[in-house]
């Protein structure tokens, strides 16, 4: 969590000056001349290093193949082509937005559900999502196989892993109603389970909300045999956009080139993902080898057909899917004020 990608650029000054005023004397010598054009190649090469615009971004964890996208583009030398200048950063304690929020990071890594009350409310700070990094919501209920727990009413008399939040606790209360059960019969522990299989394998807990492309991901990897059921699939609300990329808003609006050509690189980046798994996710594990290959390259495969999923557009935010989720927050009285529409996100930057 604590490795940084930095990335230092070069500039050359001074030197050049002299090299270029000998190369316009009236008489040159074929080498003299060879030497000018070099050294008028290099100042216009510097040149444009020196424009280079410096963008900071932000993670949202450590490094995982949610980002692989970031690191192909970085790697490929697509921002680079963009004429940016990326540094890749991990998240402070008090997480992405705040950083964004303060442009200390211009983008970071969010989710549709955690950032609401940074765009929404008394404290709302300046952020936006600028475009989703998966199209569709992959998070569910994981359990050990034939436990009974493959469908919602089935957590009645087991043990829920619970991170105790208001809009988690909410969900779990509709999807086990919708299902016919009874919320009230599920026992929540309190608890952040890390090691998805060991917490499982242990029966500390008996159902944890994951998210597949990972920790589903890592529990086929070990071998353990699970049951699993989608929150987009009991209940269409909850196909909210998670995660998604956010912007610091006062910068995308003073540097709206800037942002659309970062867009541009960073689109370039996951298609690249999305074409060439085993290839993304070695780039991936180029710049994070702390990782597990095995369970990467598991990951890479499954998050490829999920970075835009049915949606021809990278990063498109479907408004209709936004403002659904959102409003079955306000109609639950999860935030202090009901959420206006189109809220904390926007398409403007997206290239076409």
């Amino acid at each position: 969590m604590n490795k940084t990608k930095r990335l230092a650029s070069l500039i050359m000054t001074g030197i050049l000056a002299v090299s270029i005023a000998s190369g316009c004397a009236a008489q040159k010598t074929e080498a003299g001349s060879a030497a000018s054009t070099d050294n008028s190649e290099a100042q216009s090469s510097d040149n444009k290093t020196a424009e280079k615009k410096k963008v900071t971004f932000v993670l949202d964890w450590t490094p995982n193949t949610n980002h692989t996208g970031v690191y192909v583009a970085q790697d490929k030398g697509y921002f680079s082509d963009e004429g940016i200048e990326v540094e890749i950063v991990q998240p402070p304690e008090d997480g992405a937005e705040m950083l964004v929020g303060a442009n200390k990071a211009q983008f970071g890594v969010s989710f549709q559900d955690s950032m609401l009350p940074a765009v929404a409310g008394e404290n709302k700070i300046p952020i936006e999502a600028v475009a989703a990094l998966v199209q569709h919501n992959t998070s569910g209920i994981i359990s050990l196989k034939g436990k009974g727990m493959d469908r919602p009413k089935g957590l009645e008399e087991k043990k829920y892993a619970t991170w105790d939040l208001p809009i988690e606790k909410a969900m779990m209360k509709q999807v086990v109603e919708k299902d016919g059960g009874d919320f009230s019969k599920v026992e929540l522990i309190p608890s952040t389970v890390t090691d998805e299989v060991s917490a499982l394998k242990s029966g500390v807990v008996d159902a944890i909300w994951i998210f597949y492309g990972w920790a589903g991901i890592a529990t086929e990897v070990a071998g353990l045999e699970t049951d699993y059921f989608s929150f987009k699939d009991i209940d269409p609300v909850f196909d909210y956009y998670t995660p998604v990329l956010i912007g610091n808003s006062d910068w995308l609006r003073s540097e709206p080139d800037t942002a659309k050509a970062f867009l541009s690189a960073l689109k370039k980046g996951y298609e690249f993902a999305e074409e060439n798994p085993d290839e993304a996710a070695e780039i991936l594990l180029k710049y994070a080898p702390e990782l597990d290959e095995t369970l990467v390259k598991a990951s890479q495969k499954y998050l490829s057909k999920e970075y835009k999923a049915d949606v021809g557009r990278w990063g498109y935010i479907d408004p209709a899917r936004w403002n659904a989720f959102y409003k079955w927050i306000s109609d639950n009285g999860l935030f202090e004020s009901e959420i206006p529409e189109n809220t904390g996100f926007s398409n403007e930057y997206l290239p076409q």
